[in-house]
């Protein structure tokens, strides 16, 4: 079991000794320059990267919300990909599979043209295509639960983010548990979280951990981000996991929210796993 945290809270000097991971959230990084993958850039930073010793995965680009701060040319939607979008992604397992990741974060897609039905059969065979590319770099993609607060995100429930898993039928993809997007769907019920838990259990290769209060509050959808412990999850929730003993990421904002809510949050497992 390793405790993680994504790029964005800090340099990779200041992670070093802190983290046990790091997610290499790929969008904000300054690789680009508008779609184009700037190779000195990559080359700086793995010059970087391997002068220390980081276990990683790794976060793809994704379809922003229009008040983040990812890069907008660099959006993705997985329902309706052409082909500058697939040499996105394969950069993106290329990247991974450089840095020895293990898993790549990938977002489900949109509801577009022809409603939801037909935007997630278009996810289905584009996330095909991306497995099969996948398994030859190597890198497990784990496919990330949304929050049902945006009403036009696919597999905000556990039982689509499974079927969608189940359809695709590859062994390079899983899922990736946002606790912080699940609690969102669930209204900020933790008795409907914990039973959100066990449905995706058996799918799981990653997890995200943050906090949020379980409703929209009219920013990011209510997807604060907060250090646990500063929203109302209760982590108990994960012993749904089983004997899950791979990476908990913390997607938080600065080192600091990483130090405190990592306290926290193994406090918290400690009362139900050997830690």
């Amino acid at each position: 079991m390793k405790f993680g945290v994504s790029t964005f809270a800090g340099p990779l000097s200041e992670l070093e000794g802190v983290a046990d991971s790091i997610e290499l959230y790929i969008p904000k990084m300054n690789l680009y320059k508008g779609r184009v993958l700037q190779t000195d850039r990559l080359d700086a930073f793995f010059d970087s990267f391997f002068s220390y010793d980081f276990y990683c995965t790794a976060h793809a680009p994704y379809y922003p919300d229009p008040e983040g701060e990812h890069p907008k040319e660099l959006a993705i939607d997985t329902g309706n990909m052409g082909p500058s979008d697939f040499q996105l992604m394969h950069e993106a397992l290329d990247i991974s599979a450089h840095a020895g990741a293990d898993v790549l974060v990938v977002h489900p897609g949109r509801i577009t043209e022809g409603g939801s039905k037909k935007s997630f059969g278009r996810m289905i065979q584009n996330l095909k295509l991306l497995a099969e590319y996948a398994e030859e770099v190597g890198v497990m993609i784990g496919l990330e639960n949304k929050e049902n607060t945006d009403p036009l995100n696919l597999c905000c429930r556990a039982e689509e983010l499974a079927t969608a898993v189940d359809l695709v039928d590859s062994d390079y993809l899983g899922a990736t548990l946002d606790i912080g997007h699940a609690n969102l769907t669930c209204g900020g019920d933790q008795a409907k979280l914990a039973e959100y838990v066990k449905t995706i259990s058996p799918l799981v290769v990653h997890v995200h951990i943050h906090d949020n209060h379980g409703v929209d509050n009219g920013r990011y959808g209510g997807d604060e981000h907060y250090a646990p412990g500063k929203g109302i999850i209760d982590y108990s929730v994960l012993r749904g996991l089983g004997d899950y003993d791979e990476i908990f990421n913390f997607e938080v904002f600065s080192i600091e929210e990483f130090k405190e809510g990592k306290d926290f949050f193994k406090k918290k497992l400690s009362e139900f796993w050997n830690i």
